[in-house]
């Protein structure tokens, strides 16, 4: 209990003091972003079949 009470001190004089200011400048973020998404749809046989017959319905 002794070291313990001996430590607190020592601990409280090393501990920093941390500071939190603004920049001076405003922060700048650049975002370049593309998104480019494809989509390819492949059709059975007898799927074109069942369109080309019936061209109304799709």
């Amino acid at each position: 209990m002794g070291r313990v009470l001996l430590l607190v001190p020592v601990m409280i004089s090393t501990a920093g003091c941390v500071q939190v200011s603004a920049p001076e400048k405003p922060i700048e973020i650049n975002l370049n972003i593309n998104i480019r998404q494809e989509v390819v749809v492949r059709l059975q046989q007898d799927v074109r079949d069942l369109i080309d017959k019936n061209p109304g319905v799709f």
